[in-house]
């Protein structure tokens, strides 16, 4: 499969990524002299953007500028001929430049265009820009995360990544139909409602007027005790109770207090959940009387399930990865880097090919085309490539 990517920031290349890691050919459109702007986010893996490094394995790189009628006349000789076209510019550019799904369809009627935007085609927001924040606080997520009044952003880039995530499904969902009818598709993703179907849990308790949860922190905020507890050597242990049958094992062999399940404020979740200050009193109590170890080893006699607040040192460092061989190397621009291999895919060499120098296969992908090479040559001049 070919896929062309008129991509910038996360969404979209994290999409098109998840297609490169499966084998297939990612040809990544990007603006001459300065390329996809997360390219420049920040210079923190060797002189290379962590962001870029990240969604960016695996892919051929060609300059173009489509505003230049030659420049767009190279997009549309190669989706003449490609299987995805993958784009997250801003809203209606694409569309603006003639490279609406409608179009190009009409000459590669077997294309699937997916077109990645934080709202959506139609409607109010159609043309209001959508950075990842943006989003989460459209869609939500800002009003249960954080702790108390304060809300937090989530760490990492949720929006973009679920936009992204579902444009990669959907995308091969589309090439799974298009295997039968022969036809491609139009995908119309959007960031907003990516975010909003992963709020299902908040949005529905808070279904028919009811209250929302409450922002918990790193606790769970309807059930407990569910989050983080503090042990005597100053460690932060996570553990979770999900079912009475866990409580009444926990209380009996973590708490000594086989009789505490029983108490009616505390004898199902939603009581305990009601009462966890008083509650939280009793747990922090235990924990705070072992090191972190020691709370950990009793957890998991019970058995409940616990975890360590890991760094991203601990990560890059974590046993489980590392005892699965998860970890490979990739190349890039200023050298290999480590990189862990494709969720799900268990090959012993999964596809972990370069991530790409700007333009760095600009002349190729022209030449395969049959420009000749003085035709690349006034290309490059006039700063088409």
């Amino acid at each position: 499969m070919t896929v062309v990517s008129l991509e910038q920031a996360i969404a979209a290349p994290y999409a098109s990524r998840q297609l490169a890691d499966l084998g297939a050919r990612v040809i990544k459109v990007e603006r001459p002299g300065v390329g996809d702007f997360a390219r420049g986010y920040d210079t923190r893996v060797r002189g290379e953007s962590s962001h870029f490094v990240w969604t960016n394995r695996s892919k051929e790189s060609l300059t173009l500028d489509i505003k230049d009628p030659r420049g767009l006349d190279v997009l549309r000789r190669l989706l003449a001929t490609a299987d995805v076209f993958l784009q997250n510019l801003a809203p209606g550019a694409a569309a603006r430049a003639g490279l609406g799904a409608e179009e190009l369809q009409g000459a590669n009627p077997r294309l699937v265009v997916c077109d990645i935007s934080g709202y959506g085609l139609g409607g109010p927001y159609e043309s209001m820009k959508a950075y990842d924040l943006m989003v989460q606080a459209e869609a939500g997520l800002l009003s249960v995360t954080g702790d108390g009044d304060d809300m937090a952003k989530v760490g990492i880039s949720v929006s973009d990544i679920a936009a992204g995530m579902y444009a990669y499904s959907a995308i091969l969902a589309a090439l799974l139909e298009r295997g039968r009818t022969g036809t491609g598709a139009h995908l119309d993703v959007s960031m907003l409602e990516a975010t909003v179907e992963w709020m299902g849990f908040p949005l529905y308790y808070a279904f028919d007027g009811a209250p929302p949860p409450p922002r918990a922190g790193a606790a769970h905020a309807t059930i407990y005790p569910y989050g983080p507890f503090t042990a005597a050597d100053g460690g932060v242990v996570m553990m979770a109770i999900q079912n009475e049958r866990e409580w009444q094992r926990f209380c009996e062999r973590f708490l000594g207090d086989p009789d505490l399940a029983l108490l009616p404020q505390y004898a199902t979740n939603s009581a305990r959940s009601e009462h966890r200050d008083s509650l939280s009193v009793v747990v922090g109590a235990r924990f705070a009387a072992l090191t972190s170890d020691e709370a950990a080893a009793a957890l998991a006699a019970v058995p409940v399930a616990h975890a360590r607040v890991s760094t991203m040192q601990d990560v890059w460092e974590h046993p489980q990865l590392a005892a699965r061989g998860r970890w490979h190397t990739v190349g890039t621009p200023a050298g290999p880097v480590p990189a862990l291999a494709p969720p799900g895919v268990v090959d012993d060499a999964p596809r972990m090919d370069p991530v790409p120098g700007l333009g760095e296969h600009t002349r190729t992908i022209l030449g395969d085309l049959g420009l000749s090479g003085a035709e690349i040559d006034a290309l490059a001049t006039d700063r088409v490539v």
